[in-house]
């Protein structure tokens, strides 16, 4: 791995781990808020209707949250796929199949436990998908408080499976959450798609045109019954990462990279969490055991770790991966454990799964909030308390 790759993941972790510890604090405020006086407030600020002017209507505070300033974590999201792809941790077959086929068995495993859980409810199977997925930063900040007792090379595998992860929720959206789709909306989206790949092509390097462009393709897919953060990972995979010709500047990938990043991490993250992990706790142990939140809670702590550490198992055992450098099968253990913290995408997924107002959205931050809190004890003092290899 070059010095180049090396310095921009040791930049990345150490982002995603202050970012982590920001949500925490976010989640913290929201938890506290929604349960204080105030709590009317906090309610009320959520629906304000909000007009930003230039077309674009008016909506309310959280359609704005979820729908658009999210497109720019999902567009740093795709940014940080394709990096890693074609130059980092998942660049070549051998080293992307170990973290692919851990991230494979810990996306099939919570699924299935919810599923067993709300098998004969119809409306409740819909958020199947909510426990599947790894909050990339609060669980890299889990790993950040260990220190030199976690290798880096089990820092490395955590966020290649987290990335996978990330890839094969945004997957899910565009498969299993699009409804009433409109083929106008879609036909104008994929024109604009190609517009993108055509700049790439052509070795256009400046941002400016990708993101007209890709601004466009968001109200279309926004419009088309496709959620709009997908919209953000289709502009980023037309992002050049390489150059034809060299040059002292970083990529435009890295630049846009680089310039997003901070951000999300520092800005929009804590934001949806504050708009999104606020529920009632009067009642919470009692509701906790509804299919809903008790299919989410057991998926992320149970099936995060069994189907991570299983499948990661199974492929030393047939001797396609091997483990991280440096790391005890205890080690591993405790990282599968950690990858149980759902959070910011699970949250995403449930108000795609059932709006973000309704009887079922307190259950399905009851159970998020859980899951992602018991693995990240659990998987901390797993890690704190064994011994290093």
């Amino acid at each position: 791995m070059t010095a180049t790759v090396l310095g921009i993941l040791r930049k990345f972790l150490q982002l995603e781990a202050a970012s982590g510890l920001i949500l925490m604090a976010a989640t913290a405020v929201a938890l506290v808020w929604s349960n204080s006086p105030a709590a009317e407030v906090y309610v009320h600020l959520l629906h304000t209707p909000v007009n930003f002017g230039w077309g674009l209507g008016v909506a309310e505070a959280s359609f704005w949250i979820d729908d658009a300033l999210m497109v720019l974590f999902f567009l740093v999201v795709g940014l940080e796929i394709k990096r890693e792809i074609l130059e980092g941790e998942l660049a070549g077959f051998r080293r992307s199949l170990p973290p692919v086929i851990a991230a494979l068995g810990g996306m099939a495993a919570p699924a299935a436990i919810y599923m067993a859980l709300n098998w004969g409810d119809p409306i409740t199977l819909h958020g199947w998908a909510i426990p599947s997925a790894t909050d990339i930063a609060f669980s890299v900040a889990v790993l950040a408080l260990l220190g030199p007792r976690v290798p880096q090379s089990l820092k490395v595998f955590l966020l290649a499976l987290a990335i996978i992860d990330d890839l094969g929720a945004i997957a899910i959206i565009a498969v299993f959450y699009a409804s009433d789709l409109s083929w106008l909306a879609l036909g104008a989206a994929a024109t604009l798609t190609v517009a993108l790949v055509a700049f790439n092509r052509l070795g256009v390097t400046r941002l400016l045109p990708y993101l007209v462009v890709g601004a466009a393709l968001w109200a279309c897919v926004l419009q088309s019954g496709v959620h709009a953060t997908v919209a953000g990972v289709v502009l980023a995979l037309t992002i050049p990462l390489r150059t034809r010709y060299p040059s002292s500047k970083p990529s435009p990938l890295v630049r846009l990279e680089e310039a997003l990043h901070p951000w999300v991490a520092y800005g929009i993250l804590p934001l949806f969490a504050l708009a999104n992990a606020g529920v009632p706790l009067a009642g919470a142990l009692t509701g906790l055991f509804a299919p809903i939140p008790l299919g989410i809670a057991l998926g992320l702590f149970a099936g995060k770790q069994a189907g991570v550490f299983l499948a990661t198992r199974l492929a030393v055992a047939l001797r396609i991966a091997v483990l991280p450098e440096g790391a005890t099968w205890l080690q591993v253990y405790g990282v599968a454990i950690v990858t149980g913290v759902g959070f910011t995408m699970s949250l995403f997924i449930g108000t795609l799964a059932f709006g973000a107002v309704g009887e079922h959205v307190d259950q399905v931050r009851i159970g998020v909030l859980t899951g992602s809190l018991l693995s990240a004890l659990a998987g901390y003092a797993v890690l704190r308390f064994i011994p290093r290899a």
